[in-house]
């Protein structure tokens, strides 16, 4: 595609996005992405979608390595003209619930899948419900849905705030943190992970059941937060090392599927969920509903534009978000079987997608191969335990000792901010105030895997989990410079902030519930009259 001299201003970037391209700002340079980089992104479409119109520099800088970048030259077609060096962003069409498919004669149109709520108190947000057609439309959308609503936040400060992270990236880059510490950092894994594993299979040969189920759940939680590492590839920094280490350790041994978590299709999760943090309309880690609800914002019965559905809310939904504060352990006790539901729905969508990014043929075999593997192990396991009822409760006290990982996971971002500020936001500025940090004393962090310093975490996602705590001091830094606030509790308090918060949603789920019990009686009545 090669660059340009060409200098493109806002207004004619707008006609070209209109027109279908998808166009992203990378350091004043406009790149525009060919459909076929959009299938097979490793990242996945909706992470290049949700920043059409949109400066992407911190995010680009922070996802990808140096050979990676380099290869974007190639999508470059000029330079955009700034304000003060500053691109004044567009809402990406996605965000008002324009996407582009293929239409009955083969050609790429666009659809409209949602749209936007009426705008609520907060003028800078959009939150999107299902759209009534479900045909492809005949037009598009329109200057208007490209045009950012109104936000108290102010572009000369975001933009100041981008330039700090520019430089804190720099000073992480410099201080070594990207190197990997092979030997104090996962040598001591390794021998924890063995020492698991060779326990519960010495309390199995001995019939102590209980303990070797605990021993087994224990292992299972700590590789998830290596399986984690290696899918931001935060180890050995190679796609292919990685992925192949990952598939060994979440499909062999724990039965799950890295795939499932990482992949570029459209059933793809974590890489969104860091991008759009706390968006009630588009991050899937937050997308809970019937059971768990972490803003009313989810009452409007929201379209998921990850999952591609309707995120319900009726009386069975009120009912059970009313109940969600007391149910929240038992939920997530049972947290590990929507893995494996996630997991194996993803493998066989995955099997009639033809759209297969790098290594997506192999890694899917070897995937299906794995999970297959681990069933035949761990069923000998289950068979092995003499009945039924022990099989059932090893089986159980299994997965339920793995639930920490669940509230851990939780714990980072449910008490946060679930607010839409806009395309205008910075990418520090959106993941210092939706994310907190755990405070561990080092001895423990294990236990945490890494994720107790999240807010580090979300600016440097593929910096090395042994790395994070030396690079948190550099982050607080940067964030008392900017006046930001970093976030953190202690383990107890943090439960109690997210308790908190699902205790405040639920009673207006209760409230919810009892306007509508009355509604039917009154109408009830009325009809009896």
């Amino acid at each position: 595609m090669g660059a340009t001299k060409k200098e493109w201003t806002r207004e004619e970037v707008t006609v070209r996005i209109l027109a279908g391209e998808t166009l992203v700002v990378y350091n004043n340079q406009l790149l525009r992405i060919p459909q076929a980089w959009l299938n097979a992104h490793p990242g996945g479409s909706l992470a290049i979608l949700h920043f059409v119109g949109r400066d992407a520099s911190d995010e680009i800088d922070a996802y990808h390595c140096d050979q990676t970048i380099a290869k974007i030259k190639s999508y470059v077609i000029g330079t955009v003209e700034t304000s003060a060096g500053v691109w004044e962003p567009l809402v990406p069409p996605i965000m008002t619930g324009w996407v582009r498919k293929l239409s009955y004669d083969g050609k790429p149109a666009w659809y409209n899948e949602a749209t936007p709520l009426p705008p609520s108190n907060l003028s800078s947000e959009i939150l999107l419900v299902k759209h009534d057609s479900y045909l492809l439309q005949n037009h598009g959308p329109t200057l208007s849905n490209l045009v950012p609503p109104p936000t108290t936040l102010s572009l000369k400060d975001q933009a100041r705030h981008s330039a700090a992270y520019k430089a804190l990236h720099n000073r992480i880059i410099d201080a070594g943190l990207y190197q990997t510490r092979y030997i104090t950092g996962y040598g001591p894994e390794v021998a924890r992970y063995l020492l698991l594993a060779a326990s519960s299979a010495v309390a199995y040969s001995h019939g102590w059941l209980i303990i070797s189920a605990v021993c087994l759940g224990l292992l299972w939680h700590q590789l998830v937060f290596t399986v984690h590492d290696l899918g931001h590839m935060g180890v050995t920094h190679d796609w292919t090392k990685d992925r192949l280490i990952a598939i060994i350790l979440a499909d062999f041994i724990g039965g799950l599927s890295v795939g499932w978590w990482v992949d570029p299709s459209i059933f793809k999760n974590h890489n969104v969920h860091h991008l759009v943090t706390n968006h009630p309309s588009h991050d899937p880690d937050i997308a809970h509903l019937p059971f768990l609800a972490v803003s009313t914002a989810f009452f409007n019965s929201l379209w998921s534009s990850y999952y591609k559905r309707t995120m319900v809310f009726n009386r069975v939904s009120a009912f059970l978000i009313s109940l969600q504060h007391k149910l929240f352990y038992i939920l997530l006790g049972f947290g590990r079987f929507n893995l494996y539901a996630n997991a194996y729905g993803f493998l066989w969508r995955k099997a009639f997608d033809h759209r297969r990014a790098r290594g997506g043929r192999w890694s899917w075999w070897l995937e299906v191969i794995g999970v297959f593997f681990f069933w035949c192990w761990f069923g000998a396991v289950l068979k092995g335990c003499g009945s039924w009822s022990k099989a059932i409760t090893y089986l159980i006290v299994s997965h339920v000792v793995t639930s920490p990982l669940h509230v851990q996971i939780v714990l980072s971002h449910f008490s946060m901010s679930t607010e839409d500020l806009g395309p205008m936001e910075s990418f520090p500025h959106r993941q210092l105030r939706t994310t907190t940090d755990v405070i561990c004393p080092p001895l423990l962090s294990f236990l945490h895997g890494g994720l107790h310093l999240q807010v580090t975490h979300h600016l440097f996602p593929r910096l090395p989990r042994h790395n994070l705590r030396e690079a948190s001091v550099l982050v607080k830094e940067f964030a008392k410079e900017q006046g930001l606030v970093y976030a953190e509790f202690g383990f107890i308090s943090g439960n109690g902030e997210v308790l908190s918060v699902l205790k405040g949603v639920a009673d207006q789920a209760r409230i919810v519930g009892m306007v509508a019990d009355s509604e039917i009686r009154e109408a009830i009545e009325k009809k009896a009259q």
